[in-house]
């Protein structure tokens, strides 16, 4: 059975690094998504491109420094071929996509969710990935309650998350 991955970072203690886990009050600055082949890590990253895209994994220096969650993806053959489907379609409608600066820091700041429609953070680029491809139900996890989903909430929500339709 095929999993999905959500990598959370807690290494490097540069000082954007140092100012995201004071600010957030977590031990994570940054989230991202490991693809089933275990080699492709996607997400998007204020520190390195600002885009969403994919890398490779052999390039992450220390995996001592990420924490991992697993998700796996339905056991029924065809609900599968239909998430990877969703998750693949997402990723490609998102790529190149720059970093929300502006949604990310208001909604740390105010009490709602600011987005930029073609922009993303990447605990927010995350979740949607998950929710669109059907690996995370939305009124499962209740993300919609969560305006400023730093990698630290994002964290708190998926690592006791059990879906009701399996």
């Amino acid at each position: 059975m095929k999993e999905i991955k959500v990598a959370f970072y807690k290494g490097d203690e540069s000082r954007i690094h140092k100012v995201i886990r004071w600010w957030t009050g977590s031990i994570y600055s940054h989230a991202e998504l490991v693809m089933p082949d275990g080699k492709t890590w996607i997400s998007i990253s204020p520190f390195l491109t600002s885009k969403v895209s994919r890398r490779d994994g052999s390039t992450v220096k220390n995996l001592k420094d990420w924490d991992f969650l697993s998700f796996k993806l339905s056991w029924r053959e065809p609900v599968e071929k239909y998430q990877m489907n969703q998750l693949n379609s997402f990723i490609e409608n998102t790529e190149g996509r720059r970093y929300d600066w502006t949604g990310m820091i208001l909604s740390q700041v105010t009490p709602y969710l600011i987005k930029h429609k073609s922009r993303w953070y990447c605990s927010e680029w995350i979740a949607h990935a998950l929710v669109n491809s059907r690996i995370l139900m939305w009124n499962d996890a209740k993300i919609y309650r969560t305006p400023n989903l730093s990698p630290g909430k994002l964290y708190e929500i998926l690592k006791d998350y059990k879906p009701t339709y399996r």
